[in-house]
């Protein structure tokens, strides 16, 4: 629980957990006493990327540092196969279409290029800052729809539009749902990745 950064929920029912959350709780149930063999969907669908990172470092210290389990997983990310996996196989409806190592694969199926970015978060003065916004603004504590009134207040239209069942931002719905109170300073960080996040996506496809 410490590894995978849930310790705080040790007293939370799993139902009441975030989806991350949820997935993370999973994941720590699944490696549980050494077990031979860990099949892992998907481990860090949904899940922020410190938390994915720590959860990576974990898969990988069982599987080849202790070497006490074989780790079989499925994963939609190339970058997560390539952090975990000394083997890797490519599916197409249900069967195997290439199998071997990362850099035999990308070398006889790889094309065009791949680009990783780093958004940084928001230091505590800006949060502090957008909390008195907030607060002004009579929003907080925030709910579902204070929170989308915060984005639609900062022109953020489209990520308020994400805080519902099939949005990037589920997890505050949920929370909501649940009648657990948003964290001021998780959708700070949240919205600031995003809208980011949106502006490169946005550059990277008016550049190419």
């Amino acid at each position: 629980m410490v590894d995978m950064g849930i310790l705080e929920y040790e007293h939370v029912y799993s139902m009441n957990l975030s989806g991350g959350n949820k997935r993370k709780l999973s994941v720590s149930m699944a490696i549980m006493g050494n077990p031979p063999i860990i099949f892992l969907d998907e481990p860090s669908t949904g899940v922020d990327p410190q938390a994915k990172r720590f959860m990576w470092n974990i898969i990988s210290k069982i599987s080849r540092e202790k070497k006490q389990s074989t780790v079989i997983l499925t994963t939609h990310s190339m970058e997560e196969a390539e952090a975990l996996c000394n083997k890797m196989g490519i599916m197409v409806k249900g069967e195997f279409k290439c199998f071997g190592s990362a850099s035999h694969i990308k070398d006889k199926y790889g094309t065009g290029f791949e680009i990783e970015f780093k958004v940084r978060t928001l230091s505590e003065m800006e949060i502090k800052s957008m909390e008195t916004e907030a607060r002004k603004d009579g929003l907080l504590p925030f709910n579902l729809q204070k929170a989308k009134t915060f984005l639609e207040r900062k022109g953020l239209n489209d990520l308020a539009s994400e805080l519902g069942p099939n949005g990037i931002g589920v997890d505050f719905y949920e929370m909501d749902k649940k009648k657990i109170a948003i964290q001021a300073e998780e959708l700070f960080q949240w919205q600031f990745t995003e809208s980011n996040g949106e502006k490169f996506v946005d550059m990277i496809t008016n550049k190419f």
